[in-house]
């Protein structure tokens, strides 16, 4: 049975709500998703300054919270009517990751899926990371369950670990190696500092194009600094998010504007490219807006020296949708009873349904659960209008 399933979150950089909607169907092993499109909604101005003045360490009330889960999810109720679809998921707005000595604690996304329900009749799958939570794993990174699947041929048939690279506010890696064996964790800041330093300096809201970094030199001084935090020497699985990489956390570190961001551009590539040259990878697929940054990718290849640097268009997700279509596939893997974490990347206990589900305007009906194992997934051809 094939579903069509839109899937909806808002990243790290909290620009807005990313929109996908994809065909999914099980073939014997293999997971078969067929894009049919995607698109970028930004959240209204005064809703975004809320959210952002909400983030950690910012202190928020009760009403706060109710508000901003309110007018979340009826932003995201608002961007589901975008496309048609049988089922709706949902990874909300993350507003606080709790991780305490290596391990995660708690979570919490906004954006209350009733509104959904409310407004499309369809039943939203939601809340997805809090139960790998519960099992003990850090509830991220969630990409390493479509990642496994769809990179696994990519492994088996070079012999050597294949990489997913997705570049948000945070950056995080999925290395899946040949037979299937797979572990993901965040890497560190991928854009979430250098928006900060971005929006001091120039009022926009990122170094456009890179421009500014660009114009500017590395302080190996400064650099020096950034990379004795001591997340990036903990051991995987781990994760991390803007309760560390926040404003204040930024103060510490002071130069002129264009040297304090080629300096944290620097940064995010090089935290990047430690982390990928560990396993030996030969192809690294990266996804994610610091995809559009010039400098940062330019910076990335210099330290991924003689690893090959792809984006995940070139094997069929449209880079700037990738992580929307992986919240397709978990809704789809929660509607139809199947595990949607990997406890090798993420660290809980063991495979776990993920989220809970709001019904729409009918009795829900789920499939009766798949008893086939998923080994693959396949990006399928999107159709074409003659």
């Amino acid at each position: 049975m094939v579903e069509r399933v839109v899937g909806l979150l808002s990243g790290t950089s909290v620009d807005g709500i990313d929109v996908a909607v994809a065909e999914l169907g099980l073939a014997g092993h293999t997971i078969e998703l067929t894009p049919l499109g995607h698109r970028e909604i930004p959240y209204p101005e005064e809703l975004r300054a809320d959210l952002l003045a909400a983030l950690p360490p910012a202190p928020v009330t009760a009403e706060q919270l109710t508000r901003l889960d309110t007018r979340v999810g009826q932003a995201f109720a608002e961007a589901a009517t975008v496309f048609d679809a049988d089922l709706v998921c949902s990874l909300g707005q993350t507003l606080f990751h709790w991780v305490e000595h290596g391990h995660a604690l708690g979570t919490l996304q906004i954006g209350e899926p009733s509104w959904i329900a409310e407004r499309t009749g369809l039943p939203v799958v939601s809340n997805l990371r809090t139960r790998d939570v519960a099992a003990g794993g850090h509830g991220a990174p969630l990409a390493s369950t479509l990642d496994r699947l769809w990179l696994r041929d990519l492994a088996d048939s070079a012999g050597r670990p294949a990489i997913a690279l997705n570049i948000g506010g945070i950056a995080n890696i999925t290395v899946v190696q040949p037979g299937g064996d797979t572990i993901a964790y965040d890497t560190g800041p991928g854009n979430a500092l250098l928006d900060l330093a971005a929006y001091r300096a120039t009022g926009q809201r990122s170094d456009i194009d890179g421009r500014l970094a660009a114009s500017g030199q590395v302080r190996e001084d400064l650099l020096a600094r950034l990379l004795a935090e001591p997340y990036y020497s903990a051991a995987p699985p781990k994760s991390t998010g803007k309760e560390l990489f926040h404003a204040r956390y930024l103060d510490a570190f002071t130069a002129e504007p264009a040297d304090l961001l080629a300096t944290l551009t620097e940064l995010t590539a090089r935290t990047i490219a430690v982390e990928c040259a560990r396993y030996g990878a030969a192809t690294v697929v990266t996804s994610g807006g610091g995809v559009e940054n010039p400098v940062l990718m330019q910076a990335l290849e210099r330290n991924l020296s003689g690893v090959r640097l792809v984006t995940s268009d070139e094997l069929g997700l449209p880079r700037a949708a990738k992580e929307a279509y992986l919240t397709a596939l978990l809704g789809w893997l929660t509607w139809h009873g199947l595990p949607g974490n990997v406890p090798g990347a993420t660290g809980a206990r063991g495979p776990r349904l993920l989220g809970s589900i709001t019904p729409g305007h009918t009795p829900l009906a789920p499939p009766p659960p798949h008893s086939a194992i998923v080994t693959h997934l396949r990006v399928a051809a999107t159709p074409t209008e003659e």
